[in-house]
């Protein structure tokens, strides 16, 4: 039988097609934004509750409840302030989250925000077949659309896991975004295989994600932690650097790490911030994506 060749011996094609199977096209950044704004904010919410444990076939009661923490103090103080602030966001919800509390979803869409792909059960797409990861999103889309009462036009990938079939499926399915990879900090179009595929690009990057700086698993050894108060330094930076360049303010947090008290402060304050910085323009991922797809 013959070895499989390393990366370092792959002949040009190989590694050329595996680089240009998903890739960045044009920037969509506007000339600018709705009613004058300096910035776009775009905040957002992984609902992941229970699924982070049950996609690793895993039945830690423990870990369990810390996901079950997200839907009974996470999602409420997070919506409390985005009421108190008149603030739309994104949630992107897993099917068996929204199946294991519907009326949380309810409530989420009931306030104006926008609900949207997150797989299935928090699968990785990259080790599903075709077939399945298809299944997957197809099934999710339905379970989200007959519990919110609306059809989702963006996905989220879980763990922004991105398989070489993630794409095409989207596209197939219609759906006007993804917000799940890291090439730019603005608006792009996606490549398939060198060409539009249709689908745009709202980027995200570990750096604007809570996760990163907060989480935990006890029986691996993960142990990171950063002081609020730094982490809020940085989104800080992130959200001033968006402003002074004129483009997107996108931030991903989860009910189940950043809703406790010591933490859901971050929030409001990124909030404040924004709004002292004056036009700013806070919108749900999917308004932004409309709005970048206009013709100038």
């Amino acid at each position: 039988m013959t070895e499989p060749l390393q990366p370092w011996q792959w002949p040009e094609p190989q590694w050329r097609g595996i680089v240009e199977r998903v890739r960045a096209g044009r920037s969509l950044r506007p000339r600018q934004w709705p009613g004058g704004a300096r910035c776009a904010i775009a905040l957002s919410f992984d609902s992941d509750h229970e699924t982070n444990e049950l996609r690793e076939g895993g039945e830690s009661i423990g870990r369990l409840s810390q996901g079950q923490y997200g839907n009974r103090q996470g999602i409420p103080r997070i919506l409390e302030i985005l009421a108190r602030q008149g603030v739309p966001a994104s949630f992107y919800v897993p099917a068996v989250t929204a199946l294991l509390y519907p009326d949380e979803q309810r409530r989420i869409a009931g306030d104006g925000h926008e609900i949207a792909l997150h797989g299935w059960i928090h699968e990785r797409n990259s080790v599903l077949p075709e077939a399945a990861e298809r299944d997957l999103m197809l099934r999710s889309a339905d379970t989200l659309e007959k519990v919110c009462g609306r059809r989702p036009v963006g996905i989220r990938t879980p763990s922004w896991d991105f398989s070489p079939s993630t794409l095409a499926i989207a596209r197939d399915m219609g759906l006007q975004y993804d917000s799940s990879l890291m090439a730019d900090v603005d608006c792009y179009e996606l490549l398939l295989d060198g060409r539009p595929s249709g689908v745009v690009e709202l980027p995200v990057e570990w750096i604007r994600d809570d996760a990163v700086y907060f989480n935990m698993n006890r029986f691996a050894g993960l142990r990171p932690y950063t002081p609020p108060g730094d982490v809020f330094d940085i989104f800080r930076r992130e959200l001033d650097a968006a402003y002074r360049e004129g483009g997107i303010f996108q931030l991903t947090m989860h009910p189940h790490i950043s809703g406790y008290r010591s933490r859901i402060w971050i929030l409001e304050e990124l909030i404040l911030h924004a709004r002292h910085l004056g036009r700013v323009w806070f919108a749900t991922h999917a308004d932004i994506v409309r709005y970048v797809q206009q013709p100038e």
